[in-house]
């Protein structure tokens, strides 16, 4: 079905090659060399977009565990960028916790100047902060107990301020009516960790 495609790019004096022998092409391939070249493409291909949300995520491949060989299941950590519909990157991890240092090594092969990264919350660390800033890029990290005196503290801001910057929703959804408040403040000095926080300009709640 593809053979008129693929003789733009190889002689293919025998014919379509077999199964086997696509898998041992595939097989010899470099995979960090490939893709680092697949990165380099998808970069061309993007369309450079102001503001860009780049969403940062981590997840587990289904069927990848292989108890017989004692193989754990396979975790891949993908930065997708939402206007271009793109996946830009990605790496895998032997397992969550190992979002951590994935997710510094996966921003490090983007050009994200511009655009916005949101990551969840096990990427919410001072670090992976820095990285993002020192890129160009801005950053919504989701907040909980992994960084416990900074989540305790806008918590309790929260929950003691009326705070004026406030949109609420109403959806339906999964079944039900869905009602979300949305809180942001700006004005945050009062925050003694934020000199942590590279870039820090806000703190919000849903």
């Amino acid at each position: 079905m593809r053979e008129q495609w693929l003789r733009k790019f190889l002689e293919l004096p025998g014919g379509i090659p077999s199964h086997d022998a696509f898998g041992d092409i595939f097989a010899a391939i470099n995979p960090m060399r490939f893709h680092e070249c697949f990165a380099q493409w998808v970069q061309g291909v993007r369309e450079k977009i102001s503001d860009e949300i780049i969403a940062v995520d981590g997840k587990t491949i289904c069927g990848s565990r292989d108890n017989a060989k004692g193989k754990r299941s396979t975790h891949i950590v993908s930065a997708w960028a939402h206007e271009n519909r793109l996946v830009l990157g990605q790496i895998a991890t032997d397992e969550k916790r190992g979002e951590i240092t994935a997710i510094p090594e996966l921003l490090g092969m983007l050009e994200l100047k511009g655009c916005i990264v949101t990551i969840d919350a096990m990427g919410c660390q001072k670090g992976i902060a820095t990285r993002i800033i020192d890129t160009g890029a801005d950053y919504v990290l989701g907040l909980k107990s992994n960084q416990s005196d900074l989540h305790d503290d806008v918590k309790f801001y929260f929950e003691s301020e009326d705070v004026a910057a406030k949109v609420v929703t109403h959806d339906k959804g999964h079944g039900r009516i869905e009602t979300r408040e949305y809180r942001l403040e700006t004005d945050i000095d009062w925050l003694h960790q934020k000199p942590d926080w590279a870039g820090l300009r806000g703190i919000g709640a849903v």
